[in-house]
């Protein structure tokens, strides 16, 4: 392996709050969605360039830049996209309230799959729309969880939407949705007139052999029905730098976007545009695939051991992301999960309420480090659980 994911950098640096320094210096923080890695050589070289340039001035997105987005899509997916489609935005969760405000209104609210990305429950209170649920099933077999959609709740529930976001892969419990549900999906929503704004940000951290489908791939009517968000942030750890991508393929959607866009003044910084070029490019793909592999090797090291060492406890089989879903509710914790580890084991998680039903009694914890750190963690945790 050309990378070493073995070797991470100290980010406890001082006078910067980041996922090492929110916390006190004893907690190992296992939380907040970005990994340890140093980005890319080619990522970093660019910016290396630009500020040794000297000049950090406005830039904007350049149609290079929208071509070589439109492009990826194409050899990723086989999902042909102009590039016109594709609206330079601030990110993930700016895009998707954007899009709520652009198209949601308070007689049709938005539709979610809870436990789902916390940033999504504060929609409503961002724009001041009704937020409708419709939760996974949930099943165990052994100690692994499953989740798959409750059909006849989705039908119920999409009636009273006018927004569907959706999660693909989901965050937090690591699916990747098939082409029938997919499809199934897309189609109650077209039968209700419902709008999908899918966030796909997590669509090229596949594990194993996973295979990705975006929603809008599936027809030129469904295409025209959904509104796609991606960024480079996740796939190559710069969420720092705030650029994201809106796909959107109806130009009636697409002008009413980028009024909304225009009206609350959301300036792509000009540092994550000069990322977004070369990470899209393909000049990082061999990183890329090699974070996968190691990823999947998190992720089968974190389930081994959950299941050997931490009786009574389930976790999900993620199938992309960085990001597992512990199940503590059969364990009686006094306190929540979250503060029992905290307090306990001095490892920060994220605290499941945050992802709304279901999420009580339950953790996210990420993955996304040197096996090494991963494995100090689950120590950690295995001794607090011993303890009781």
């Amino acid at each position: 392996m050309a990378h070493n994911f073995d070797r991470i950098p100290n980010r406890r640096t001082t006078g910067v709050v980041n996922k090492w320094t929110f916390y006190p210096k004893d907690v190992l923080p296992m939380w907040v969605a970005d990994m340890d890695f140093p980005a890319p050589k080619p990522i970093l070289e660019e910016l290396r360039n630009a500020v040794n340039q000297g000049v950090l001035g406005y830039e904007m997105a350049s149609n290079t830049l929208l071509e070589t987005v439109a492009a990826r899509m194409d050899r990723l997916y086989g999902w042909k996209v102009k590039p016109g489609f594709v609206v330079p935005v601030t990110g993930i969760v700016s895009g998707f309230n954007v899009a709520a405000r652009a198209f949601g209104s308070t007689r049709k609210g938005y539709l979610l799959q809870p436990p789902a990305y916390n940033e999504f429950h504060e929609v409503k209170n961002n724009v001041s729309i009704p937020q409708i649920d419709a939760p996974f099933s949930e099943q165990v077999r052994g100690n692994i969880l499953h989740y798959e959609i409750d059909w006849d709740l989705f039908k119920k529930q999409v009636k009273k939407a006018g927004l569907f976001l959706l999660c693909s892969p989901h965050n937090p419990l690591g699916i990747v949705f098939s082409r029938r549900d997919l499809l199934r999906m897309a189609e109650i929503c077209l039968e209700n007139k419902v709008l999908i704004v899918s966030d796909e940000i997590h669509s090229e951290l596949l594990l194993d052999d996973q295979k990705f489908i975006p929603i809008a791939k599936l027809s030129a009517e469904i295409a025209k029905n959904t509104i796609t968000l991606i960024a480079p942030s996740k796939t190559f750890n710069v969420p720092g730098l705030f650029c994201g991508f809106a796909i959107i393929p109806d130009k009636d959607l697409r002008d009413q976007y980028v009024k909304v866009v225009q009206h609350l003044r959301l300036h792509v910084a000009s540092l994550g545009l000069r990322a977004a070029q070369v990470a899209f490019s393909g000049q990082c793909d061999d990183w890329l695939a090699e974070l996968r592999a190691y990823l999947t090797g998190n992720r089968d090291f974190l389930v081994d051991y959950v299941t050997k060492n931490m009786p009574g406890v389930r976790i999900t089989m993620p199938k992309a992301t960085y990001l597992a879903w512990l199940d503590f509710t059969q364990l009686n914790l006094k306190t929540s999960p979250y503060t029992f580890f905290l307090e306990k084991a001095k490892v920060a998680l994220s605290d499941g309420k945050i992802f709304g039903q279901n999420g009580e009694g339950h953790v996210r914890l990420n993955f996304g480090t040197a096996r090494k750190i991963l494995k100090q963690g689950l120590d950690r945790m295995s001794k607090a659980l011993r303890a009781i």
